[in-house]
């Protein structure tokens, strides 16, 4: 069911846009960046929801699994959930309600890290309520999602945020917690009871505030299109499956077509790899939005994985952040040699790692996630190894305290 007006559309652009003019991004690609307004121009009708419970992963066949696996990491994973979480505590945690407002993450890493404590509080307070529901089977946890969510839902939390195009991080900050909430509610919702008044609070307001914060279209050639359009179009697909709401959906879809579009021949993401010595960093960073992306669409019964323009499929995306991570002298000779790599050591990472493996075996990542899992990231899919890793790819944590590979990088943390 993909759309062929849409390829079309895509294999007729030969306008250069968007990528600022460096001798970087020309070396980097030869293909074309779609614009923002190629982008909305898309035909993607052919994209609707057809189960608004599917979510990113199978949860009932999942839970099954789980009761009776013995697996030892998934078992330790189960033992670490089961305690829970209280819900007086979270229902204490006061929803944001003033204009939010954070510091840039380069210029003030630790104003940054000050201010963005209560956003990382709610993050993991919604994946860590989904996944003791995973763990346990108890309805307590579900419920107490629901109650959490309808607690910011009924104040309009996060609704008024500051941004500007040079003062963007409040904006970059809210499409986290948006998919974040959206991701760990699809988890519960089918197994939810009784609370029928709370879930439409919850769900108007996962729209409100998703409406309210895509209508920015960000930076042309930068925040339009790189890796927080992928953000952006992670909770609108999954949003968009939870509501029915077909435009929303099909946000998230264009996301996969922009970044198909917009790999070079070798597979790199040309607005990610212009990072420079974080370029490793952000290609990956990226994909860790857009794989999430593609199993929430796959899960409507798209053959998203398969689709190619020019050529190019994810997979290419992935050949080359593999390769980078392999090497950084694969990143060519117009990117510094000497990359970033504290993010190696970092599991948050690569949670789309565990959603692609579970489609595609890919060597490389079978070698690398082993030292790196359980993976969890708190606000892109929760506990990915404990919701789909299966049981026979690897039975106990390594501990290991060698980054995965060190040619090349400099060790220092990323972002």
């Amino acid at each position: 069911m993909l759309s062929t007006h849409a390829l079309s559309l895509l294999h007729r652009r030969s306008v250069l846009c968007g990528l600022a003019g460096t001798a970087l991004l020309a070396a980097a690609s030869s293909a074309n960046a779609l614009t923002l307004a190629e982008r909305e121009a898309l035909d993607l009708s052919d994209y609707t929801v057809s189960d608004p419970d599917a979510g990113y992963f199978d949860v009932e066949s999942r839970m099954a699994l789980l009761d009776d696996t013995s697996n030892a990491l998934l078992l330790q994973e189960l033992d670490e959930l089961a305690t829970g979480t209280s819900c007086q505590q979270l229902l204490s945690i006061p929803p944001i309600t003033t204009r939010l407002r954070v510091p840039g993450y380069y210029p003030n890493p630790e104003e940054w890290q000050l201010a963005s404590e209560p956003l990382f509080q709610f993050e993991d307070s919604v994946s860590q309520l989904a996944g003791s529901f995973v763990a346990t089977g108890d309805d307590y946890y579900a419920d107490c999602l629901v109650r959490f969510l309808e607690r910011w839902a009924v104040n309009d939390a996060l609704m008024d945020f500051h941004y500007e195009s040079m003062e963007p991080q409040a904006w970059f900050a809210t499409e986290s917690m948006i998919f974040a909430a959206a991701m760990a509610y699809s988890v519960v919702r089918p197994h939810v009871d009784g609370r029928e008044q709370e879930q439409a609070d919850v769900e108007d307001w996962l729209k409100r505030l998703s409406e309210r914060h895509i209508s920015i279209p960000g930076e042309e050639g930068n925040s339009c299109c790189n890796n927080h359009f992928y953000r952006r179009a992670l909770y609108a697909a999954m949003v968009g499956v939870l509501l029915e709401d077909d435009a929303l959906f099909q946000i998230g879809v264009s996301a996969v077509y922009s970044a198909l579009h917009d790999l070079t021949e070798e597979g790199a993401l040309p607005l990610e790899v212009a990072r420079g010595r974080r370029a490793t960093h952000y290609q990956n960073y990226a994909l860790l939005y857009l794989i999430p992306i593609m199993e929430i669409v796959a899960r409507q019964g798209y053959e998203i994985h398969a689709l190619e323009i020019d050529g190019r499929s994810i997979h290419d995306a992935v050949d080359f952040a593999m390769q980078a991570i392999e090497d950084p002298a694969n990143l060519g000779e117009d990117v510094p040699l000497e990359q970033y790599g504290g993010f190696l050591q970092d599991p948050q990472y690569f949670v789309w790692m565990e959603l692609y493996q579970t489609r595609f075996d890919d060597p490389r990542i079978a070698n690398f996630l082993p030292r790196l899992r359980p993976l969890y990231n708190r606000s892109a899919g929760g506990y990915m190894t404990l919701y789909v890793m299966p049981p026979e790819t690897q039975q106990q944590v390594i501990i290991d305290d060698d980054v995965p590979t060190t040619q090349g990088f400099d060790g220092l943390a990323a972002r």
